[in-house]
């Protein structure tokens, strides 16, 4: 039987102070205390209160325009450092007030100051789109800022009056509610239970730990007990998550109302000019396609030889293995991945690894999960919880991806423009996760190995495919409730998911009553609306980019990854949509999706081959 040791199981995880300082990221680039990120905080309301002086003058000639966007920009690029110092300091323990309540402070403020600058945008509109053009074409500093001015002129129509932006501002503090309400229910006051595994191994149940015993302990039951302890815990305040979750919706509705969108889905979409078909079309063409992954549980369930299979046991390694990577180990193999990007992108990767970018392992109270995070004029940080597993070695190139993304485009391009949507964000991540698993499938000599990674492979597709459009067509279906004024409570959101959930994965698999409350645990959907679908996007767009640097050579593959790095670097300068076809990825294209189909089902036929010949050898 396959059993795993995990530091202080009994007694939970290691307190921060236990880790080594070079595995925890070092917020001192940031500010070096409290004391001066206050003084941080006592210039942000400086420069606020100056912009409110400005308050009718941009309309007296492009100079003054100018100033104020410039100002606007200081402004923002200061919040950034204020807000990320307190935030990142909150995820660290989110059992700490004192520091929750500094992180309440910073988002007062930007309230505040969401009511004081309230005429921004309207005041800019007033002045009228010749008018802008004229200067934009007159004043050479100014023309930098012509693309944030056309996409606010696209916006005009949803841009209300003075008054009434100044009306919305006073909810601003509120928006965030159900988000941060979601994260201290999940996170600081959830309980979980301690586990007796069959080894009679004690197991202080964590979200991190769950997933290791789904990916690693070859005990159905012991599966099963990891899902129930997790769900359960999720379960025990079901009503309260449905709240939460209406609340989100219900937000969504009325700012798309309160701005004039027809729906809460082209309100989001609108300011990127992303139409709401690439979204349809995507949940569509998806549902058609759920023949391959029916095929792959058929193929999971004969292998691990199991009565029944459930969506517990989708993770479970096919072949035993004890292989751990350590975090060491983990480094190398991304950093020597990324080698077809060029040594310019390899150093900067180095880089992030070796100047403590990056908090590292799970200790008590540290938010759970993975992220990327940017600081403007710092440098981008990367929180882990790192559990020497494969699928957290490819964490590790998930996020790298992110934070070179982050780099190149601060590098690239002014404040203004840094910020790159969400819609391409994905894409740096999943490719770097398709450039590890390349560089691993071909070192691998190993039948078992390559079983490993194909599985791995066709695992990432599963979740960052299939599951973010399942996630992605519940939270439509759940947003159109709302709009057409039906009730949303927990017995709704279980029927919406449960449906879609046996129509995605088909009649290979035994359903759990519990997993029908799966979105109560995914954080996206409480934090940004329609954002997961962009994974499935992305997921798609570093396919297609991947195929064309990997398959080609010479030039053709200088310059695919030329291509691939200029829209890294290009930020947030253009409609995401231009900036993936000038990489060469046309989205408006519905054969790109289906592609994505069609790869996933050749790897499940390699996986099957696989298994052929590892029998032939027994």
């Amino acid at each position: 039987m396959n059993t795993f040791h995990l530091p202080q199981l009994a007694g939970g995880a290691l307190e921060r102070s236990d880790i080594d300082l070079r595995y925890r990221w070092n917020l001192e680039d940031i500010y070096e205390d409290f004391d001066a990120w206050q003084k941080g905080m006592d210039r942000l309301e400086g420069l606020i209160e100056e912009m409110v002086t400005l308050k009718g003058t941009l309309g007296k000639g492009p100079e003054h325009l100018l100033r104020a966007l410039r100002l606007n920009d200081e402004i923002d690029q200061l919040a950034y450092r204020v807000y990320n110092y307190a935030s990142l300091k909150f995820d660290e323990d989110v059992r700490r007030n004192d520091i929750e309540a500094r992180h309440q402070q910073v988002t007062l403020l930007f309230a505040r100051a969401a009511t004081q600058t309230s005429w921004f945008h309207p005041e800019i509109l007033a002045i009228g789109r010749e008018t802008i053009d004229r200067w934009l074409d007159e004043n050479e500093d100014l023309a930098l800022y012509r693309y944030v001015l056309r996409v606010l002129f696209r916006q005009q129509e949803h841009v209300l009056d003075e008054d009434k932006e100044k009306l919305l501002s006073y909810g601003a503090s509120f928006n965030a509610s159900p988000s941060e309400i979601y994260s201290m229910l999940s996170t600081a006051d959830i309980r979980y239970p301690v586990l007796t595994l069959s080894n009679g191994e004690q197991v202080q149940l964590t979200y991190g730990r769950y997933y290791v015993i789904l990916s690693r302990e070859r005990n159905q039951e012991d599966r099963a007990k990891a899902f129930r302890g997790l769900y359960e815990a999720f379960a025990a305040s079901r009503n309260t998550y449905a709240a939460l979750y209406n609340a989100t919706c219900q937000r969504d509705w009325a700012n798309a109302r309160a701005r004039n969108y027809e729906s809460c889905l082209q309100a989001v979409l609108h300011g990127d000019a992303i139409p709401e078909s690439v979204v349809e079309n995507l949940i569509t063409t998806t549902r058609e396609g759920v023949a391959p992954l029916h095929r792959y549980y058929a193929l999971r369930k004969k292998v691990l030889q199991l009565d029944e299979i459930h969506l517990y046991d989708g993770t479970l390694s096919l072949v035993p293995s004890e292989k751990r990577y350590s975090y060491e180990e983990a480094v190398e193999l991304v950093l020597e991945s990324v080698r077809p990007l060029g040594e310019e992108y390899q150093r900067k990767v180095q880089t992030a690894f070796s100047e403590r970018w990056i908090d590292v392992f799970e200790t008590e109270g540290k938010r759970t999960g993975a992220y990327s995070t940017s600081v403007y004029g710092v440098h981008p940080y990367i929180l882990l919880n790192y559990n020497d597993t494969l699928d957290n070695v490819f964490t590790i190139a998930h996020e790298m991806g992110h934070t070179i993304h982050t780099v190149l485009a601060n590098e690239s391009q002014p404040f203004c423009y840094s910020d790159y949507t969400i819609f391409v964000a994905e894409v740096a991540s999943t490719l770097n996760e398709r450039l590890l698993l390349d560089h691993m499938l071909k070192g691998s000599s190993d039948p078992r190995e390559r079983i490993l990674l194909l599985q791995h492979a066709i695992d990432s597709i599963v979740g960052t495919f299939y599951s973010q459009v399942l996630f992605a067509g519940f939270e439509l279906e759940a947003h159109r409730r709302v709009e057409r004024g039906e009730p949303v409570t927990a017995e709704v959101l279980e029927e919406i998911y449960g449906s879609m959930q046996e129509e995605w994965y088909g009649d290979e698999v035994d359903y759990d009553d519990l997993y029908r409350l799966t979105w109560a645990r995914i954080p996206h959907l409480y934090r940004s609306p329609f954002y997961v679908y962009q994974y499935a996007t992305c997921f798609a767009s570093s396919a297609h980019i991947f195929s064309r640097i990997i398959q080609s050579e010479g030039k053709e593959r200088e310059e695919a990854v030329t291509n691939y790095l200029d829209l890294l670097r290009a930020g947030g300068s253009d409609d995401s949509m231009e900036l993936l076809k000038r990489a060469g990825v046309d989205l408006n294209r519905p054969e790109v999706v289906r592609e994505i189909i069609e790869q996933f089902d050749a790897l499940v036929d390699r996986l099957q081959r696989e298994f052929d010949a590892l029998e032939q050898l027994a």
